[in-house]
């Protein structure tokens, strides 16, 4: 389309009109937040998601979710959506260079789903939780705010199971 307006933006080696330059993740115009622009997986971006592809700010509320945006970045890197299903479910190297973008994905300990690289986890010595998964592991009980927490033998524990376990563990070293 033939550009008539009386303004317009020059990005990429490319004139645009004002309204036709967006992110591509959250389609904000770019014209209006600025004079930045990224241009990564072949998706142009405002600062705010290129900072999210890369890790240094959290995901918060936008149009789109995080896995949205990741999605978005692999199809972009691999192809269609059924390359990527297909490409998940074999693990091949091309959907895992995509890791270069968000990290590689952990396992939790207490459900051995995968960790997503940009969720919040909680950690016990050297494992990892889901939020929602970090609870004592025999009662299922959530730890409030400040509240401790015990690790032993692998296990994430309240007090009273802590105790528990100490005990059960005194009368069979006693018994022995």
């Amino acid at each position: 389309m033939p550009i008539t307006d009386r303004y317009l933006l020059e990005a990429l080696g490319l004139y645009w009109h004002e309204g036709c330059l967006k992110c591509n993740c959250c389609e904000c115009k770019l014209g209006d937040i600025g004079s930045t622009l990224y241009n990564k997986a072949n998706l142009i971006l405002c600062k705010r998601d290129y900072l999210r592809s890369v890790k240094m700010i959290p995901y918060q509320s936008s149009k789109l979710t995080s896995n949205q945006v990741q999605r978005r970045f692999i199809m972009n890197l691999i192809g269609s959506n059924d390359t990527l299903s297909a490409l998940i479910n074999n693990c091949s190297y091309r959907y895992c260079s995509a890791y270069r973008l968000f990290g590689v994905p952990g396992v939790c300990a207490a459900c051995n789903k995968p960790i997503a690289a940009f969720e919040f986890v909680m950690r016990a010595a050297k494992n990892a939780y889901h939020i929602e998964c970090f609870s004592c592991q025999i009662c299922r009980q959530r730890f409030r705010v400040g509240e401790n927490f015990h690790f032993y033998n692998n296990k994430v524990l309240c007090w009273d199971h802590y105790r528990m376990e100490k005990e059960e563990e005194s009368i069979a070293e006693n018994t022995a």
